[in-house]
């Protein structure tokens, strides 16, 4: 009888996209449990993983009551159901299933860090946030931060000792599908078709920005620095991929307005498949304030195309300045603007850049690296006596 793991994150697209088909080969040595907030994402799951989940309702807001109640139904799910090991990831999910996994009396309680959103804060809000980490910290038994420098974050806050702190692999929470971000697996059809959309013409430098549309993520500053590019250059474009999160992390409402009426810049929402999207662009432009480690740049770079990123955790780990990308420092629109003016008035150096950022992704970040790595991890921690 195969032993019960049981992954929880705050909303249940995490599942389905963050980890998509780590779950089903974990399900192949262990009976994995799927427990998010209920929405259509769970169906999903458990249709590409092949794995049984559970709906419990999380927000990811502070909700004191609304947290309390998710934790005790929690705490019950898990008396009943006996796991070994609880993993949580995404950070309300941490906080709640690492408490209820210790009340419960899980013996492996591990949970991954794939960003901390306190980073950003300050004031009171800042001293509730580092509060709550370090309930989460304490509760657990492993914290898997998913760069080597957010470990380093974690170490210099004090969040938690360097004796409860593993880094799987060369970093990432789920390592990439390198077989199926190939710029190869995109068709003609698929590529005119969009080229055609954004009338791309053959002599226009076309960069991406892929990701949440909020204030975190940079979009201000990148939408101030393409705009003063584009009063001097007609021959750029801005595809901007992802949904936009007003009530959680706003831009700025002059960033709003010119990404609605500026002629050279289009958004998409969120889209299903991002590769078509990247393989008629130049650059991902991706200059975030904190990541933990950014998929969208393994993605990208997998594809064969440079990345500007900020120097941040995660990001710099990723990508080498002058060899697979640029990295210029976060929250700086004028540094931002001349590394896309670099881009756009050196073809040999872009030619440079991509050459080198498929094989790098290739080398050190396949998914299964980092599959099997954990999946050794879980038998060690089974292996152990526990009390």
């Amino acid at each position: 009888m195969k032993k019960k793991i049981i992954r929880i994150t705050t909303v249940p697209i995490s599942l389905a996209v963050l980890l998509k088909g780590q779950l089903k080969y974990m399900s192949e040595h262990y009976e994995v449990i799927g427990v998010s907030s209920k929405d259509k994402f769970l169906k999903v799951v458990e249709n590409q993983e092949g794995i049984k989940t559970h709906g419990i309702n999380m927000t990811r807001s502070i909700s004191p009551l609304k947290d309390l109640k998710a934790a005790f139904i929690l705490y019950k799910y898990l008396k009943k159901e006996k796991p070994s090991i609880v993993h949580t990831h995404t950070p309300k999910a941490g906080t709640l299933g690492m408490l209820a996994a210790l009340f419960a009396g899980v013996p492996h309680r591990l949970h991954t860090i794939a960003g901390l959103p306190l980073l950003e804060a300050t004031g009171a809000k800042r001293k509730l946030l580092n509060f709550v980490e370090k309930i989460t910290y304490s509760c657990a038994t492993l914290i898997l931060p998913n760069s080597f420098a957010m470990r380093d974050i974690i170490l210099k806050e004090k969040f938690c000792s360097t004796k409860k702190l593993k880094v799987i692999a060369n970093g990432s929470s789920n390592g990439i599908d390198v077989d199926h971000y190939k710029v190869d697996n995109v068709s003609t059809k698929e590529k005119n078709d969009l080229i055609k959309k954004f009338s791309i013409k053959a002599q226009d430098t076309v960069f991406i920005f892929i990701g949440r549309i909020v204030k975190d993520k940079g979009i201000n500053e990148l939408i101030t620095a393409f705009n003063e590019i584009s009063k001097t250059n007609d021959n750029v474009k801005l595809i901007i991929v992802g949904p936009s999160e007003k009530e959680l992390d706003p831009i700025d409402p002059n960033t709003e307005e010119l990404i609605a009426n500026h002629n050279n810049i289009y958004t998409t929402g969120l889209v299903e498949d991002i590769r078509p999207y990247v393989a008629i662009s130049d650059v991902l432009t991706f200059p975030s304030y904190r990541e933990g480690f950014p998929n969208v740049v393994l993605q990208a770079n997998c594809m064969g195309i440079p990345c500007i990123v900020s120097d941040i955790n995660g990001c710099n780990e990723i990508i080498t300045h002058g060899h697979n990308g640029l990295i210029i420092p976060p929250k700086n629109s004028k540094a931002l603007k001349t590394a896309m003016l670099d881009i756009i008035n050196s073809p040999n150096l872009v030619n440079t850049l991509a050459q080198n950022s498929r094989q790098n992704i290739v080398n050190k970040y396949r998914r299964e690296f980092i599959w099997e790595e954990l999946l050794t991890l879980y038998n060690n921690l089974n292996d152990e006596k526990t009390i």
